[in-house]
């Protein structure tokens, strides 16, 4: 980040401020925790500070500290409306793009506030005033952990802070396991362990905590896997009808894309997952080595993210999207 923007950004900071703090729609573990390690510094800061989500986050990350204090935009339109209105500065964390944040994205347009970007996409918006956006990390998280730091304010970092940090981190590195992980990475998070982060009851509470019904759910989605072993392909579907019939709530489906990347010699998998409430397919797509699903969303299925993971979406029939991405994939060389 600019030395000129981190000394601007202190100045903005050195007074009482009114401050929205938003992840992304669907937010994830790095969202939340970037959002809510923000939050718990600010408020150490003497700020009037606010996480405003555009919609509900997953069960398993509600015993994050703070997570009470959160505005759900979808539910509390107008008061969070109001907040965002009034508020002074306005930190965008884990994502780039306005429309990243559903029907929130009519009323970021309007705002006057100073907005702040802190990211880890590809190819980021200009909307922001100050922008700290690099695609070489794996997680959000550990980017606001060094932003503390820019501010000269290492010290502040607690165990709730920490806390926060070390679940984003855990969550978008795949347990330590995807490109973006670093020796930088792990000694963060040596240090957030030396602050008292409980490292081992934290895989259990994101990882452990499954519903019977969401390891049916699971179980379903491997028994819809398709291969394309020349391709070094897999997918998964989950139909409307499917997810009704296990009980589905929000979260349930985190992470089940991964497995696709567990069988030999598989480089590319996907899953396509139906909303008949939104009439679209959402789509989720992981990768290992070089092959870019950024590139591929962006270029098919109007989504895009990072090199090795990125989502989509179609808004034609399950049978007609999974048509295209067979036709598509039978053209790739892995």
């Amino acid at each position: 980040m600019k030395i000129q923007d981190i000394q601007a950004i202190q100045s903005l900071l050195a007074s009482p401020k009114k401050i929205a703090i938003i992840p992304h729609r669907g937010p994830d573990g790095d969202a939340m925790g970037s959002t809510l390690g923000l939050y718990h510094f600010l408020i150490k800061n003497n700020h009037q500070a606010t996480v405003i989500a555009p919609n509900d986050f997953p069960n398993f990350l509600a015993w994050l500290p703070g997570s009470e204090t959160v505005k759900i935009f979808e539910k509390e339109t107008e008061i969070c409306t109001k907040i965002l209105q009034e508020a002074e500065i306005i930190f965008t964390l884990d994502f780039n793009a306005f429309h990243r944040t559903g029907e929130m994205e009519h009323t970021l347009n309007k705002l006057n506030a100073t907005f702040i970007m802190i990211d880890h996409h590809q190819k980021p918006d200009d909307y922001a005033a100050y922008t700290y956006s690099d695609t070489s990390y794996g997680s959000t998280c550990e980017m606001v952990y060094n932003f503390i730091n820019f501010l000269n304010k290492k010290e502040d970092i607690d165990k709730t802070i920490a806390t926060c940090i070390y679940t984003g981190i855990l969550t978008d590195s795949g347990s330590f396991r995807f490109p973006g992980t670093t020796g930088n990475t792990h000694r963060i998070i040596a240090e957030l362990i030396d602050l008292g982060v409980e490292n081992t009851e934290i895989p259990v509470l994101l990882f452990d905590n499954s519903s019977f019904s969401r390891l049916q759910l699971l179980g379903r989605a491997l028994q819809n896997m398709k291969i394309f072993e020349e391709h070094k392909t897999s997918y998964m579907t989950l139909t409307q009808e499917e997810l009704d019939s296990f009980h589905y709530v929000k979260g349930d489906t985190e992470g089940i894309v991964n497995y696709g990347l567990s069988i030999k010699d598989i480089v590319f998998t996907a899953i396509f997952i139906e909303n008949k409430d939104e009439g679209i397919i959402k789509i989720s797509f992981r990768s290992q080595g070089g092959f870019d699903v950024n590139q591929f969303a962006r270029d098919h299925f109007n989504g895009g993210g990072h090199s090795n993971a990125a989502g989509g979406r179609s808004e034609v029939s399950m049978e007609e999207t999974v048509q295209k991405f067979e036709d598509l994939v039978k053209k790739l060389t892995l």
